[in-house]
């Protein structure tokens, strides 16, 4: 996955670019990303959740820090992203900033 080095969002392919869709910073595709980035057209709707956008407001909120901006709480959720044998990663986005970052157990 390529994070949004201005604001810590998920950043997608789209044509040969990764784009920010919370601040709009684009990145151009390399090889290197290309080989640490899969990108399947394959969906299981009933196993996959991927936020989107930045309507997070039905999430869940847990007191943490943030590292960008200091305010102490943050809506979080849970995503596969090592294999299935893997904990799972624990994402945080803060309530003010909306800065995003990640944790692992």
């Amino acid at each position: 996955m390529e994070f949004c080095p201005e604001c810590g969002t998920v950043m997608f392919p789209k044509d040969d670019k990764f784009t920010c869709q919370n601040c709009g910073f684009t990145e151009e595709v390399t090889e290197e990303s290309k080989s640490s980035y899969n990108v399947s057209e394959e969906l299981n709707q009933e196993e996959t959740v991927i936020v989107t956008d930045n309507n997070i407001n039905t999430l869940p909120t847990i007191k943490a820090i943030c590292p960008k901006c200091g305010n102490k709480l943050a809506f979080w959720w849970l995503q596969q992203t090592r294999r299935a044998d893997e904990s799972e990663t624990r994402f945080l986005r803060c309530t003010e900033c909306e800065y995003t970052w990640r944790e692992y157990d």
